[in-house]
């Protein structure tokens, strides 16, 4: 029998804690040729606070675990003896697995999530903008540069007559 995807309920915010039960199970009673995978989908997400990048994971799916199985009586019977796991997802008597189609698109999905985050930049080369934040706070320049994979912007700023760049948080600057 192929092997097929399955969505499987599980107690909200804990979804990697019963993931790690049931690899623990899995493993102990050596079906691990039937279970090789279980996965909760996440995504890396940047966000800014108190003028610090931070990235955590956020859960694309919260309540659910995906796993890929060959679903014998054995292993139906260790995931429904695994405490936190609510049911499968589907129909009462027989699991439905994922269509192809669907597990596709999970899995490009989970692909793309692991690349760095870019950051999606607002401004154009010759804006003018206002700066917000930092030594340089309610200064006026212009938009010489930006860096989406690094979310900073470099402004173009006058001080003392002088024009000087100046690199800057994408969210350090407003449009004027």
């Amino acid at each position: 029998m192929a092997k097929e995807w399955y969505v499987l309920r599980v107690q909200a915010g804990r979804e990697d804690t019963v993931r790690n039960t049931l690899m623990k199970k899995i493993q102990l009673s050596g079906l691990e040729e039937f279970v090789p995978t279980v996965l909760v989908p996440t995504e890396r997400v940047s966000e800014v606070r108190g003028g610090k990048k931070r990235y955590r994971e956020n859960k694309l799916y919260p309540g659910y675990i995906i796993v890929e199985m060959d679903l014998t009586d054995e292993v139906w019977f260790l995931i429904k003896d695994t405490s936190g796991i609510g049911d499968f997802v589907g129909s009462y008597q027989k699991p439905v697995p994922l269509s192809p189609t669907e597990v596709k698109n999970l899995l490009k999905t989970l692909e793309g999530k692991e690349e760095a985050p870019e950051v999606k930049i607002d401004f154009n080369v010759g804006d003018g903008v206002k700066i917000k934040e930092g030594p340089f706070e309610n200064f006026d320049g212009t938009v010489e540069e930006t860096f989406p994979t690094k979310g900073t912007v470099r402004v173009i700023v006058t001080i003392f007559g002088r024009a000087t760049p100046v690199d800057l948080e994408y969210w350090q600057v407003e449009k004027i």
